[in-house]
């Protein structure tokens, strides 16, 4: 069974202007080696999640704990070095003339080394496939690419989370594909925890595991065949289900015989071509 790293025991948090709670006696577990999609709209409370996740803000009732520190503020330093989180903006990132510059600037802090900063950085700019382009200055990059140093720059601190903090919502389709592959290979490889906080289901579909959160509840939980079928609700809840989801459904109605819910496009046009074959 996998190793438990984040446990939520009735976590609820209600901000000053809000009248009601932000979050209502959350309770949920993130295991070694899962990648686990939050969902929700704007004002569902998966934002204000990530903030407890990490210690930027402190429940009013109930636990949290991260790798076996149970959070408070003697503990949340030790949290938030199991912890790295990928923001929205990459522009709002940057510290570093240079790309390697950046990934050396948490390591620099962090007392590490030069000998051991320099080896840190090479391999986490090669992991996310920009190890060549160690000199070059942010500003030159494209999105997608910024938010995949960002990552390198994480992965150089060795923790053992990744948070993604709507880190795709402001990359074109080709900024977002780079940064959910680079995620997809390093948890194949390296067997990296990933919490992504988002509200693209396609972006979703590609996690373990997937919470639906509403209201500041959580809505639904299980895997993303589980939850697409779920399609009409997850409509009224102001979610837009992936274009292969709602593709696949539209075929099925007009009497495709489909053999399952597709959650990528390349599996729907496999499926498609064999099942042409077939017929």
């Amino acid at each position: 069974m996998a190793k438990q790293l984040v446990a939520l025991e009735n976590v609820t948090y209600q901000y000053d202007d809000q009248t009601s709670p932000a979050l209502k006696k959350i309770s949920l577990e993130v295991f070694e080696g899962e990648w686990l999609a939050i969902v929700g709209h704007n004002g569902s409370g998966k934002s204000t999640l990530a903030k407890i996740l990490n210690g930027l803000q402190f429940p009013q009732e109930g636990n949290v704990s991260v790798c076996g520190h149970s959070l408070s503020e003697e503990t949340v330093w030790d949290i938030r070095k199991q912890i790295g989180m990928v923001f929205q903006n990459p522009d709002n990132q940057f510290v570093g003339t240079t790309v390697q510059d950046d990934v050396a600037f948490g390591l620099e802090n962090a007392g590490v080394p030069q000998e051991a900063m320099k080896t840190r950085v090479k391999d986490a700019l090669h992991k996310v496939k920009m190890d060549s382009f160690l000199d070059q200055e942010p500003h030159h990059l494209s999105g997608g690419q910024k938010q995949r140093v960002a990552i390198a720059g994480i992965l150089a601190l060795r923790p053992s989370i990744i948070i993604l903090d709507e880190a795709t919502s402001m990359l074109d389709p080709r900024g977002r594909e780079e940064v959910i592959g680079t995620v997809k290979e390093l948890k194949q490889q390296d067997r990296i925890t990933v919490i992504s906080i988002t509200h693209d289901l396609e972006e979703a579909a590609k996690a373990d595991r997937i919470i639906v959160m509403n209201q500041g509840q959580i809505h639904r939980q299980g895997s993303p065949e589980e939850i697409f079928q779920m399609d009409e609700e997850l409509i009224g809840l102001g979610l837009d289900i992936p274009f292969p989801v709602k593709l696949g459904k539209m075929l099925r109605e007009t009497g495709i015989p489909l053999t399952k819910q597709f959650l990528s496009e390349e599996e729907l046009v496999a499926e498609l071509w064999t099942s042409h074959y077939k017929i």
